[in-house]
């Protein structure tokens, strides 16, 4: 499984650097100096999430006012959300989309209400953290009339009803059936404004998910020997993230000229002496997630190989220092491409260059809007979180991808992770959080 198919699925601050976990073994990565050394993790991993508490009840609670709030601005009387992140996000419930509907309402007034059928509703109970009104269907029933009922029930007949991009067409069709005097519209300015600017509680969560994430690759980058494959490094990188305490743990690893393709390739690779080795991996701390990639080179690196890895490194810089409150966030991306064409690579997404954007936004879901990308109008402002991955392929020889995750204060970007220094310490450093 590539990362794309899994996410389909489901400033001035002191640096710190990883507590030491175990006693120090080698493992070296040249470049063009010296060998280096990184500490290795003790075969038994630790979790290292017990101490953070998940999204309380309060908090929701609050949420659920600020886009009643919004609707009231963007003129909508309620949205309709099915399960996925923002269902999770407003009620708790964790579910799957299937023929069958259920659905989260929040009126622009009034109480939320889940829609489920009648059989699945237990379940449903177990994960829902705010309102009590629960109403089902039965199999020969319509969950339309339903749903219909229930808006009716808080004076809502008529006006603009929100769904997100996302939802089914079926779903918008049934309702609209149902609901024939009502609007549909986009439901994103709800909840878009809700999500995109992440709270104390929320930057807490994805701060120890980066935690987890970089220990493991501390972990890993002690055990990569010569013969491995991919699947074995993708392994042993899942599973280091778990016993650490994260969940739905992921990675793509990618060796040789197969690190040439940034969302993997069936090539199969195994690493030798002097292997580009990229890997792109995360997982979830309560729900919220982590996304950081490091390059490394197993053994002695070629100076281009060194040459495009500092160029990337400096890449992040480029963006860090453009990712200013106010600035639009594809600004950023521009000022990226503008630094690599100083550096002999097309301005545009023309190989051997980077072919896509500078970063995503990145909260539970591990790619949402917005986008360091062109044309991307909205501003920076605080607590939204995006990736930092001005990555440089070159196809038939390799790629190097540096990803680090930073949030905005109201007065500047900081990283959740520092990039690494060099080809010879790879690894980074997790930067206290700032609240």
């Amino acid at each position: 499984m590539n990362k794309r198919d899994f996410l389909k699925l489901s400033g001035a601050a002191t640096l710190a650097p990883l507590a030491p976990l175990a006693m120090m073994s080698t493992a070296t990565f040249a470049g063009a100096g010296e060998t280096a050394s990184v500490s290795a993790s003790p075969s038994s991993l630790q979790s290292i999430t017990s101490g953070v508490s998940p999204i309380t009840n309060a908090e929701r609670e609050t949420r659920i006012k600020k886009a009643q709030a919004l609707m009231a601005q963007h003129n909508m009387a309620a949205i309709i959300i099915e399960p996925g992140a923002a269902m999770d996000y407003f009620s708790g419930i964790q579910w799957w989309r299937s023929e069958r509907l259920t659905a989260l309402i929040i009126p622009q007034k009034g109480d939320v209400a889940v829609v489920t059928p009648f059989f699945e509703q237990p379940s449903v109970l177990e994960s829902l953290k705010v309102g009590n009104d629960v109403r089902v269907w039965q199999e020969h029933e319509s969950p339309f009339d339903v749903v219909a009922n229930i808006l009716k029930s808080r004076g809502i007949e008529k006006g603009n009803i929100g769904f997100e991009s996302s939802v089914r067409y079926f779903v918008v069709t049934g309702v609209t059936n149902a609901l024939p005097n009502m609007n549909i519209v986009a439901a994103e300015p709800v909840t878009r404004g809700c999500r995109m600017y992440k709270t104390a509680a929320e930057l807490t969560l994805m701060h120890k998910a980066n935690e987890v994430t970089l220990r493991a690759y501390e972990y890993v980058f002690s055990k990569l020997e010569i013969g491995m494959s991919q699947a074995q490094v993708k392994s042993l990188m899942n599973s280091a993230q778990q016993q650490l305490g994260g969940s739905g743990a992921w990675c793509l690893a990618l060796f040789n000229d197969a690190s040439a393709y940034p969302h993997g390739t069936n090539a199969k690779q195994t690493i030798s002496e002097g292997s580009v080795i990229l890997l792109d991996s995360g997982c979830s701390v309560h729900g919220y997630q982590s996304d950081i990639s490091r390059t490394l080179v197993f053994g002695k690196a070629s100076q281009q190989v060194v040459d495009v890895w500092n160029t990337v490194r400096e890449g992040q810089n480029v963006a860090f220092a453009a990712a200013k409150i106010g600035t639009a966030a594809g600004k950023v991306d521009d000022a990226v491409r503008k630094y690599y064409v100083t550096q002999g690579f097309d301005k545009d997404y023309a190989l051997p260059g980077l072919s896509h954007r500078t970063g995503h936004g990145i909260g539970m879901e591990g790619h949402e809007s917005v986008n360091f990308v062109r044309g991307e109008t909205t501003p920076l402002n605080k607590g939204m979180c995006f990736s930092n991955e001005p990555g440089l392929y070159i196809p038939g020889e390799f790629g190097v991808r540096l990803e680090d995750c930073l949030y905005m204060t109201d007065k500047a970007p900081v990283y959740f992770t520092e990039p690494p220094e060099s080809t010879e310490k790879p690894l980074g450093k997790l930067i206290p959080l700032v609240v």
